[in-house]
């Protein structure tokens, strides 16, 4: 499958918008928002949004199949106590596992970022996201003993997971 990867900008909006959402439907415990507040955002926030992927110690880039459908997405921020940070990852179900490597090129992309940042991308996920750490564990993520507490229902906690660049 032929993926094309590129940083968001703010005209991406309506895009980010509906990608979030149908991130957030697919996997609730994993964005620290709901679908509602989500949908409650205003252009004016989307579009801040996809100034992230343009913006200066930041990066947000999504997967696009060659229908131009939005298929994946990666963000990555530095964050001042753990260096660069992985979030708001997101690969849709159609195109999930290894045979598509979708995941793994949003990964790399994000990883490249992060070796001008730091010496170590950190992420946090949810206990309860076991497919997630499975990823992550294969990618050479490894759980610091961290934990977060997860503020939305259903609640639990957060792994903290670290990989050297």
């Amino acid at each position: 499958m032929a993926i094309e990867l590129r940083s968001v900008t703010p005209e991406d909006w309506q895009q980010i918008r509906e990608l979030r959402i149908r991130m957030i439907e697919d996997t609730p415990i994993a964005y620290a928002e709901t679908a509602e507040s989500a949908r409650a955002h205003s252009e004016v926030e989307w579009r801040a949004r996809g100034e992230r992927g343009q913006a200066s110690h930041s990066l947000t880039i999504v997967a696009i199949d060659e229908t131009g459908a939005w298929i994946g997405t990666m963000s990555g921020f530095v964050h001042t106590e753990h260096g660069p940070l992985l979030v708001g990852v997101f690969v849709a179900p159609e195109v999930r596992g290894r045979r598509h490597g979708v995941a793994g090129a949003l990964l790399s992309r994000v990883e490249e970022w992060a070796r001008g940042e730091g010496e170590t991308l950190t992420l946090a996920v949810h206990e309860d996201n076991a497919r997630a750490i499975a990823f992550y564990e294969r990618c050479g993520f490894i759980a610091t003993g961290e934990t977060e507490v997860y503020p939305l229902p259903p609640h639990g906690s957060e792994i903290v997971m670290r990989k050297p660049l």
